[in-house]
């Protein structure tokens, strides 16, 4: 495991990242503001703590038109940029599964994965490879926003239909990682995985 930092030359703004197994992370959410992205309760602060949330649409870099619920959007094979910094991109549904597998599986990728503070009832992680997924909580598609303190949600490239995207979910209530299919309209973190 090593950590570092990365600046993203379209803003000037700083990320800690960290290598786990053969890949490289951004060790923080992504906060780049787009169309189609947020913040938690439209507070800039909580972008500044959490990062910006975005539809699958804007993760993926294409308008809600293009990729947005009801169309299929058909990406290109191999590594999507979308929203990320030159040089990184929205991890694959296959390569979150990679990550998994790199600290000890599912069914403790939670624990390992989450921050050691800031969850719900105390139930931290344990950070143990410094990717600190912190509880963002997200944005619903009625324009809501939920459970900060209670989970993360990260998108993948991966398209599960015209309403659906797959994405990896942290949750306090439990130690392990999910990968399940969500609303492509729902606001979610963005970590960038490097090329």
């Amino acid at each position: 495991m090593t950590t570092g930092t990365m600046t993203d030359s379209r803003d000037g703004q700083t990320y800690k990242t960290v290598s786990i197994g053969a890949q490289t992370w951004m060790a923080e959410n992504l906060n780049f503001k787009t169309d189609s992205s947020f913040c938690y309760n439209n507070e800039e602060t909580n972008c500044t703590k959490y990062g910006r949330l975005y539809t699958w649409a804007a993760a993926v870099g294409r308008s809600e038109s293009d990729c947005g619920y009801g169309n299929t959007c058909s990406l290109p094979s191999g590594n999507i940029q979308g929203v990320c910094p030159s040089g990184w991109h929205l991890p694959s549904k296959a390569e979150w599964e990679t990550l998994f597998n790199a600290v000890g599986g599912r069914s403790t990728a939670g624990k390992v994965l989450k921050s050691t503070s800031g969850w719900y009832n105390n139930d931290d992680g344990t950070d143990a490879f410094s990717f600190l997924a912190l509880p963002a909580g997200y944005r619903g598609y009625n324009g809501g926003f939920y459970s900060v303190g209670g989970c993360a949600y990260f998108w993948s490239s991966t398209e599960a239909d015209s309403i659906f995207a797959y994405n990896m979910s942290l949750y306090n209530i439990t130690g392990s990682a999910y990968l399940g299919n969500y609303n492509m309209v729902n606001g979610f973190s963005v970590r960038c995985l490097k090329d």
